[in-house]
C-alpha cells in the first residue's frame, strides 16, 4: 500500500456554498474519524494569542457554513462543517476557541423533505439521488454534492417521502438503505489531480467497498496494539416493527401498524435464550415496507465482533473506507494464529504533535 508524503497536516477552512477559502489555521490536539453509517467528527483547539490571530479564526470560521478540510501536501484525508465553535480563557488568561465539525453527511441532518417525493419502480439509488437532488435544488441548499447517475444496484423499489411527515433528509436515507436488500452510503471528501476538492455520494451495494488489493497488516509488526469487543447488547432473534399510526382522526384511539413478528428459530434450536427487539418507523405506512424494515433489523441484530487496530498514521492513506485489511496475529489470544480479511467500516486519526507520533485507529467490520 503506497504511504503518504510525510509532509504536515493542514486544516483548511472555505466557504461551504462556494468552497472559496477562507484561511489556514493551526489547530491543536486535532482529531478527526470518518465511518460507514454514522457521521464522522473532527475535534481540536484554535490557540489565540493575540488580536489579529482573534479575528482571523471569527472570519474564517463561521460555525453552520464553514467548511473544514485536512489536507496533508496534495491528499485531502477528511471533510466536513464546522458546527460549534467555543472561545474561551484559562486562568492565565490565555484565550483559545474549540472546534467541533462533522462530516458532510451530518448536512443532510439538517434538510427536512417538505413536499411528496414519490420514485415508482426506479433502482433504490435513482431514489436515492433524487432525494439528494431534492435538498440541493432548493434556494441555499447545494453545497456541491456530487453524484453518479449512471451507478445502480439492480434492486427496483417504489418509494414515497410525504412531506407531511416533515423526514429529514438524512432519516430518508437512512430508511431507504435499511430496507431489505438495501445498501450503503456516505459522503466522501476527496481532492482531485489539480488541486480541488470534492464532496462526492459514494453508493454501494450491498456494501462500500474500494481498491483492488487489500492492506497487509500484521502484530507483532506494522500494528502497535489491538483490542477485539464481542458485544451481545443488541442481539435479538425475535423482532417487531412499528409503523405509522394508522387513524388520522385525533379524536378516536389509534394504534400504529405493526410489522409481522419475526422469529430466527435456528437460534432457538441452537440454544440461544429467546432475545426479543423491536423498531420503530413512524413516517412508514406501507406493510411490506415495514416487514422488509423488520427482517433487516432482525439479520443485524447479532452479536458484533468490531476489532479496532492501532498502527501508525504514515503506513496509511486517506482512502481507507471500504478497503479490505488482511489481517495477520500471531499471540496467546489466537494461539493457532490468525491469518484473514475485513473491511473497513471506520477510521480515526490523530496526527503527529509535539514529539509523539501520529497514530490511526482502524474499525474493521466483525
Amino acid at each position: 500500500m503506497p504511504k503518504v508524503t510525510s509532509a504536515p497536516f493542514r486544516v483548511l477552512f472555505t466557504d461551504l456554498l462556494s468552497d472559496q477559502p477562507r484561511d489556514v489555521l493551526p489547530v491543536s490536539g486535532l482529531r478527526f474519524d470518518d465511518y460507514i453509517g454514522r457521521s464522522g467528527a473532527l475535534s481540536g483547539t484554535l490557540p489565540v494569542p493575540d488580536r489579529a490571530t482573534a479575528q482571523r479564526v471569527q472570519r474564517a470560521v463561521i460555525p453552520g457554513r464553514t467548511a473544514v478540510w485536512v489536507v496533508q501536501g496534495s491528499a485531502v484525508w477528511w471533510g466536513g462543517i464546522a458546527w460549534t465553535l467555543t472561545p474561551s480563557t484559562d486562568e492565565r488568561g490565555f484565550v483559545s476557541a474549540d472546534l467541533q465539525a462533522a462530516t458532510f453527511d451530518s448536512y443532510l441532518d439538517h434538510r427536512i423533505v417538505f413536499d411528496t417525493l414519490t420514485s415508482g419502480h426506479v433502482d433504490q439509488f435513482t431514489a436515492v439521488r433524487q432525494l439528494v437532488d431534492y435538498a440541493q435544488s432548493l434556494p441555499g441548499g447545494d453545497i456541491g454534492i456530487t453524484m453518479d447517475d449512471a451507478q445502480m444496484s439492480s434492486v427496483v423499489r417504489n418509494h414515497t417521502v410525504t412531506g407531511t411527515d416533515m423526514t429529514r433528509v438524512r432519516e430518508a436515507l437512512d430508511q431507504l438503505a435499511g430496507l431489505e436488500g438495501g445498501f450503503e452510503w456516505r459522503i466522501r471528501a476527496t481532492g482531485t489531480p489539480d488541486g480541488a476538492r470534492r464532496k462526492a455520494l459514494q453508493l454501494g451495494y450491498p456494501v462500500i467497498r474500494t481498491g483492488d488489493r487489500p492492506v497487509m497488516l500484521t502484530h507483532p509488526g506494522n500494528v502497535l496494539s489491538y483490542s477485539w469487543p464481542e458485544d451481545a447488547t443488541n442481539t435479538a432473534n425475535v423482532w417487531q416493527s412499528r409503523g405509522a399510526t394508522q387513524n388520522s382522526n385525533q379524536a378516536a384511539d389509534s394504534a400504529p401498524m405493526l410489522s409481522e413478528l419475526l422469529t430466527r428459530a435456528e437460534d432457538l434450536t441452537a440454544g440461544w435464550p429467546r432475545l426479543d427487539g423491536s423498531s420503530d418507523y413512524n413516517t412508514v405506512r406501507d406493510r411490506q415496507a415495514l416487514n422488509a424494515h423488520a427482517s433487516a433489523d432482525l439479520a443485524a441484530a447479532r452479536p458484533v465482533t468490531i476489532p479496532t487496530l492501532r498502527v501508525r498514521l504514515d503506513e496509511l492513506t486517506p482512502d481507507l473506507i471500504g478497503r479490505t485489511v488482511r489481517l495477520r496475529v500471531n499471540d496467546v489470544w489466537h494461539g493457532a494464529g490468525l491469518d484473514a480479511s475485513y473491511r473497513v467500516v471506520g477510521w480515526q486519526a490523530t496526527p503527529e504533535e509535539r514529539g509523539s507520533g501520529g497514530s490511526a485507529e482502524i474499525y474493521l467490520e466483525g
